[in-house]
């Protein structure tokens, strides 16, 4: 299924996974985007999203979605390497999208599934001959996943805070930024959280938290940190701390 989404006063646009894209690597929570349109017919979603771009105001793409998706298939295999036709940055929606693809190399074949991602946008280099391409290495590919001779370890899938993190430094918020505008974000975020718990809204509770626990994973790099260092310093204080509650709060035992 094709969604034609609205992030209001941004964009338009297409994509199959609206969490993924829109949510995960854009930053828009749901009530900040709309769904205009939803079809399994990618030539009339591709006309529609270029129609609404045109009705809303936008700035209209150059190519239509269903050519820029055919032309994603289309792996560039060669001996030592697999170049995919789109630059570093637009390089993981275009997996995400792609799922289940398979390209055959000089010596290897390949299928794209969802565990080997991280390994590629690790691994991924952008093309000498065009910027607009990115690279992996075949045989470096196919050890790390395809290799039926030994088990290697399973690629590191990226934390939240990793994935927090790169969401942060793309949007320029460690380069332009700084530990007090977090600190105010974070009473911000605090206070609905407050609000929240006094509405008893569940849902408003989760994302308030969620939403701190981004700013405090911030805050920690602007000040050279890293959140789970903090997390770790915190549980060595309380891992053997004893006390007892008191009107329902604990109170540690003093010496």
């Amino acid at each position: 299924m094709y969604y034609l989404y609205h992030i209001p006063g941004k964009k338009i646009g297409v994509t199959r996974n609206l969490n993924t894209r829109v949510t995960l690597m854009q930053g828009y929570k749901e009530g900040e985007y709309e769904v205009l349109e939803q079809s399994d017919d990618i030539d009339y979603i591709s006309d529609r999203e270029i129609e609404l771009q045109k009705s809303y105001g936008y700035k209209r793409d150059r190519t239509l979605y269903k050519n820029l998706f055919k032309l994603n298939m289309k792996v560039n295999p060669t001996e030592q390497t697999s170049t995919f036709p789109v630059p570093l940055n637009k390089l993981k929606g275009n997996l995400i999208d792609n799922l289940g693809m398979e390209w055959k190399t000089p010596g290897y074949s390949f299928k794209l599934e969802r565990e080997h991602i991280p390994w590629i946008l690790a691994n991924a280099r952008t093309s000498m001959f065009n910027d607009n391409r990115s690279y992996i290495y075949n045989k470096a590919f196919y050890e790390a996943f395809f290799n039926p001779k030994h088990t290697p370890e399973p690629y590191p899938l990226p934390s939240r805070f990793d994935l927090i993190r790169t969401w942060a430094s793309d949007r320029g918020i460690y380069d332009q930024g700084n530990s007090h505008t977090q600190y105010v974000k974070l009473m911000e975020e605090a206070g609905e959280l407050a609000e929240a718990l006094l509405k008893n809204d569940k849902y408003e509770i989760k994302d308030a938290i969620g939403d701190m626990v981004v700013v405090l994973t911030n805050l920690a790099v602007l000040e050279g940190m890293q959140i789970e260092s903090c997390i770790e310093s915190a549980y060595q204080e309380i891992a053997n701390r004893k006390g007892k509650m008191e009107n329902g709060t604990f109170v540690k035992e003093t010496l």
